[in-house]
């Protein structure tokens, strides 16, 4: 009788540790399971995010429990905006899609803007690949144009013609800084879907130069930017000169006065949120957690540092806290700034 006593009481604990290692799993995403996890791109295929965000869909699986499949599909519009607004109000939020998201978007909620529809800090931020520390948003244009300086830029008889692409985006916002703070003869050719086409424009002839991250020249021309087809002319989003691009001031060297300077705080704010990840509001806790920690645990990897950085991208990581920081923080800018950088915008 003892014998059969301790045979069902072992049959009782197996029972219990299965239903715990059951239970365990759920709790730490085993909903993931079988599933797949899709990553949306509001560009268009070939440029910073495309690519950026296909890395992350190879890697990011391996660090979430359950190993999910992972697809990515891209849906261009508005720089991204329409994607945004989607995500926000109509997308399922069962963690089941994430969107690798246009930096400046969550700025331009902070201006009141009646086409944003999304409350940025409600969003559900997983982070960032880079927070710019190595990287730099510059104005280039090609080789053979004859602006060899900025200074060059400010007496030009003829304007550099800039391409961008739609309101809000931030080749479109530091072009429109450039002419209008630094002075700079530019004029924005905007309505292009993505940088591929930018760039095309350029390889045409039909556009001079862009407004540009290091990253996203070492993407998308890396071995052009080397044989120095590219001349960076200013830098953004750095308070010391970029050891790619000695020669180049920092538009924080040219900028002296002291509501301009708040303007350009406020205006780089996304620069240190350069590459961000968010899922809808409102995904449950448990596989916003599951997300957000599979999310740091890849940026950090060795092996997907590796990758990333030979397409080009230069990675420095924060999580989705440092990114609410960054929002909240820019939504205490004084009113005159943003009301300022909306007249900018065209708002």
């Amino acid at each position: 009788m003892n014998r059969v006593l301790r045979y069902a009481a072992r049959g009782l604990l197996a029972l219990l540790l299965v239903v715990s290692a059951g239970a365990a799993s759920a709790q730490t995403g085993g909903f993931y399971a079988g599933k797949t996890l899709t990553i949306l791109v509001g560009s268009s295929p070939g440029g910073y995010y495309d690519i950026g965000a296909r890395i992350v869909a190879r890697y990011l699986g391996r660090f979430i429990p359950g190993n999910p499949s992972i697809v990515v599909q891209n849906q261009p519009g508005g720089g991204g905006l329409s994607l945004a607004n989607r995500m926000a109000n109509g997308m399922e939020r069962d963690g089941l899609t994430i969107v690798a998201m246009n930096r400046a978007l969550p700025q331009l909620a902070l201006l009141d803007d009646p086409n944003v529809t999304f409350d940025p800090l409600k969003l559900t931020w997983l982070g960032s690949l880079t927070s710019y520390k190595d990287d730099g948003y510059m104005l280039i244009v090609n080789k053979g144009h004859k602006a060899k300086t900025f200074a060059d830029t400010l007496s030009q008889e003829q304007q550099i013609q800039l391409g961008g692409t739609a309101a809000g985006a931030t080749n479109i916002v530091f072009g429109l800084l450039a002419r209008d703070m630094l002075k700079a003869r530019v004029s924005l050719v905007r309505g292009f879907p993505g940088v591929s086409e930018v760039w095309l424009a350029m390889e045409r002839g039909e556009l001079d130069g862009q407004v540009i991250d290091l990253s996203a020249v070492l993407v998308g021309r890396a071995d052009a930017w080397r044989a120095g087809q590219f001349r960076p002319l200013v830098v953004f989003g750095r308070k010391e000169r970029m050891a790619e691009a000695p020669d180049a001031p920092t538009a924080r060297e040219l900028v002296k006065d002291p509501n301009d300077l708040a303007l350009l705080d406020f205006a780089e704010m996304p620069f240190f949120m350069a590459f961000p990840f968010a899922a809808p509001p409102g995904v449950p806790a448990d596989r916003a957690e599951v997300l957000s920690k599979a999310f740091m645990a890849m940026a950090t990897d060795r092996e997907f540092r590796a990758e990333i950085l030979k397409a080009g991208i230069l990675t420095s990581p924060i999580d989705g806290e440092a990114i609410r920081t960054l929002i909240a923080e820019a939504a205490r800018a004084p009113r005159e700034v943003r009301q300022r950088f909306a007249r900018l915008l065209g708002m």
